[in-house]
């Protein structure tokens, strides 16, 4: 259930980023992908995924006043399944500091990588089609890039990480009562 609980907070975040434009990027929605797909089955990843189309097409039309084309969303579409795979391939069943770092890294770099790729290609910010203009599209994203993997880091940390400390606790503490 908390899976889903997250997938809420993450739709949460990206709207109270819009009001705060510093904090571009700086969302939810990595982590609780990467969370969901670690912790639900495969026929579950289908709600996310529509609740986060909706909140694009939301977000496109009635937040930044822009016209909808599902064209320009499907690499982040793409993006929301392929995180939630990741979450269960590197985070389904054994937990580990290191599985979920990697996750936190792989996560937002790889949407890092086509989602820049994308906009590159797409040409809808006037980036030449050159190196030089892929080079600095993806300069100009790395503000974008150090918010999502911040953000996704947190919420992985906190999401895998509380319970264990919790477990740990508990453990040490019902050992300390065992022993006296």
């Amino acid at each position: 259930m908390f899976a889903y609980v997250l997938v809420l907070i993450a739709v949460l975040s990206r709207y109270a980023v819009v009001s705060h434009m510093a904090w571009l990027n700086f969302t939810a929605v990595g982590g609780s992908l990467l969370y969901f797909g670690a912790r639900r089955s495969w026929r579950e990843m289908l709600a996310p995924l529509a609740v986060l189309m909706v909140c694009d097409y939301c977000l496109t039309t009635y937040v930044y006043h822009f016209a909808f084309r599902w064209q320009d969303y499907t690499i982040s579409w793409t993006w929301y399944v392929a995180a939630m795979a990741l979450g269960w391939i590197l985070l389904h069943g054994r937990v580990s500091f290191l599985r979920g770092a990697v996750a936190a890294l792989l996560g937002p770099t790889s949407f890092f990588v086509v989602s820049n790729f994308g906009v590159w290609a797409s040409g809808f910010n006037g980036y030449p089609h050159t190196l030089a203009g892929l080079a600095t599209c993806y300069w100009a994203a790395i503000p974008f890039y150090r918010n999502d993997l911040l953000s996704t880091s947190i919420v992985l940390a906190a999401a895998f990480g509380l319970p264990a400390l919790a477990h740990h606790w508990q453990f040490n503490r019902a050992l300390n009562v065992a022993i006296k």
